[in-house]
């Protein structure tokens, strides 16, 4: 097993354990597992984002720590929630991520998931010039979003 999915396994641990909400030292849980503090950043940055339905709060000094708090929003809530993390623009993997997150979570059905994913696609975009076509997906899929919302 990779040194990154040992970490990320040992977070969800955590969270699991304690009601959804980890703290953890950086340095004391590199030692712990035994990789560099480095690699804690990395799979904090790239598996518990607010996309995948988790909250970063860290404090830097001495007595530091980082936060993860898995957010439990169902229906309406979530979707808004993915709504209003997406911003002005977002690229085909983030939109794929969240639609695949939300699809697992039983928020979207399989079928709606497919459409979303094909209208947030690069190909039903190539007709834009590139500088556009993050900008146009973001109000795509929050729109498809903001549908599917208000329909549940």
């Amino acid at each position: 097993m990779r040194m990154s999915e040992q970490v990320a396994r040992y977070i969800l641990e955590l969270l699991d354990s304690r009601d959804g909400t980890a703290e953890i030292r950086r340095n004391e849980l590199a030692d712990q597992i035994g990789c560099v503090p480095s690699q804690i950043n990395y799979v904090i940055t790239s598996r518990f984002t607010p996309e995948q339905g988790y909250m970063v709060e860290s404090r830097r000094g001495g007595g530091g720590y980082i936060r993860i708090t898995r957010v439990r929003l169902s229906g309406p809530s979530a979707v808004m929630h993915v709504v209003n993390s997406i911003g002005d623009s977002v690229d085909s993997g983030t939109a794929r991520m969240l639609i695949v997150n939300l699809t697992d979570r039983g928020i979207l059905t399989p079928p709606i998931a497919e459409i979303m994913l094909a209208a947030c696609g690069d190909s039903a975009l190539k007709a834009l010039p590139p500088a556009y076509r993050d900008i146009a997906r973001a109000g795509i899929l929050k729109q498809m979003l903001i549908k599917c919302a208000i329909s549940q």
